[in-house]
């Protein structure tokens, strides 16, 4: 008897550890924290990890996709400026074109640290409740005619709240997902975002016009996207998770900064995703411009404008920029992309006297598409950049040096953020070339230039480092 009570006397310290969680497992905490996330392992992920992840994307892609929305709503809503009785000259319409795409790409770098801050649930919420601000106060900038072009920049400078969302919601999604699957998360979470350039193109013209016999509800191209916002801000609140281990890396954003050929991606990456967002915004006022008769197209009571087509390609063809990287190389595909938004600009401008709509919608459709592909075999080029530069520094330096993983998941953040100074470089130039020469073909003419450089910078740079690594990239 005595030896029987004894045992159990004996073992009363180790007790404690029966209750605690198996290794590996998944603990959750009040504010829906999970401690103990790690995609890594295979009992967990398959277990209910995947399930937890997918409904954590859902929710990231709508945030996103609202956050385009906003960011682009003043690409459309200049167009209809003029007949609301808004009387704004040129380079005043191109500001409010390009300035949300400057202070958008400027936001991406502090966003890509508030998920590790405040948690990724949290921080959507907080994000997509921000796009409230921008939405409403469009809506009640353009009720007025009388509203002075210092508040109605101020209001389109706001609307960079919704660029800035791209970079805190891809950071997010790669906590949630293991290495293996990164690469179709981040796709089908960029590319989903990246579509909502295009329905805020392809709704607005149509909202506005409804029911407006004499003049246009203009303040609707706000209003309609205020309940979507809350439904995200909810269903973030819900349905999305905060992870604990989910850490700023400071380090590996220093060490990437150091790196050349971050500056030499983020310049590649301005070409393409930066001509993706920049051309998003200004072709509805191109197409203006050059061609009113086609600006807009009725449909019983409601407007219909083409210019959304743009986008919504260019969307689309991103994650097929990824898939031909995966297959031939980044570097190729990002070539052939290179070659083939040069010689679609040169094609415009050669053709845009003709005065051919038809031509012109054509020949920029193969333009946005290029820009696509370019956006996903770029991005994809990154990670294997870095990869063969440490492979090639570790052989020399210590094995304290940063990773290359981490390196690169660092990189990707500030290559996003500066490629999005696209979306403000763009718009400026092409108001400059008709300010200055009273057309379009000069300006469009440069970017003939600039992506001819771009094409000589990737083959120069990136062949010549594939060949010598034995590696394709």
């Amino acid at each position: 008897m005595t030896e029987t009570l004894s045992a159990p006397t004996a073992a009363a310290p180790a007790a404690p550890a029966t209750h605690a969680p198996p290794v590996g497992a998944i603990t959750r905490r009040p504010g829906r924290w999970i401690d103990g996330w790690d995609p890594e392992n295979h009992v967990q992920w398959e277990g209910e990890g995947r399930r937890i992840a997918a409904r954590n994307l859902r929710w990231s892609i709508f945030a996103e996709f609202l956050g385009f929305v906003v960011w682009q709503l003043w690409s459309i809503v200049v167009v209809a400026l003029p007949a609301a009785g808004f009387a704004f000259d040129t380079g005043q319409v191109f500001w409010l074109i390009s300035i949300p795409a400057l202070v958008g790409a400027t936001l991406r770098i502090p966003y890509t640290f508030m998920v590790p801050r405040f948690g990724g649930r949290n921080w959507t919420i907080v994000s997509a409740g921000l796009l409230l601000i921008p939405a409403i106060s469009l809506a009640i900038a353009v009720a007025n005619p009388e509203t002075p072009f210092g508040v109605m920049l101020a209001i389109a400078a706001l609307a960079g709240f919704g660029g800035g969302n791209f970079a805190s919601s891809m950071a997010n999604i790669t906590y949630f997902y293991p290495q293996r699957e990164k690469g179709w998360a981040l796709g089908l979470n960029a590319a989903g975002g990246n579509l909502g350039a295009s329905v805020a193109q392809f709704v607005v013209p149509i909202a506005i016009t409804i029911g407006a016999a004499v003049t246009l509800n203009l303040p609707l191209a706000g209003w309609i996207w205020v309940p979507f916002i809350l439904i995200a801000m909810v269903g973030a609140a819900l349905r999305m998770d905060n992870l604990s281990n989910a850490k700023a890396d400071v380090a590996a954003s220093l060490a990437a900064l150091k790196e050349p050929h971050l500056w030499i991606l983020a310049v590649l990456y301005i070409g393409t995703f930066g001509s993706f967002i920049g051309f998003a915004g200004v072709f509805p006022k191109l197409i203006a411009d050059q061609f009113p008769d086609f600006s807009a197209f009725h449909v019983g009571s409601a407007t219909l404008s083409l210019a959304f087509m743009g986008a919504l390609v260019g969307s689309l063809a991103r994650p097929y920029g990824g898939r031909l990287a995966d297959r031939f190389g980044g570097t190729q595909i990002t070539i052939a992309a290179f070659a083939v938004m040069a010689l679609g600009a040169l094609a415009v401008v050669w053709t845009l006297p003709l005065g051919n709509f038809w031509l012109f919608l054509g020949l920029f459709l193969v333009l946005f598409t290029a820009s696509g592909v370019g956006n996903g075999s770029t991005y994809r080029m990154i990670p294997t950049v870095f990869a063969l530069r440490a492979g090639a520094q570790n052989a020399h330096e210590s094995a304290g040096d940063v990773s290359s993983q981490r390196k690169a998941a660092a990189a990707l953040g500030i290559i996003s953020s500066v490629g999005a100074y696209g979306g403000f470089v763009i718009p400026q130039l092409l108001g400059l070339s008709k300010t200055t020469f009273g057309d379009y073909t000069t300006g469009l003419s440069w970017f003939v230039w600039a992506y001819a450089v771009m094409l000589l910078i990737t083959a120069g740079v990136y062949l010549t480092l594939s060949k010598r690594s034995g590696h394709r990239i």
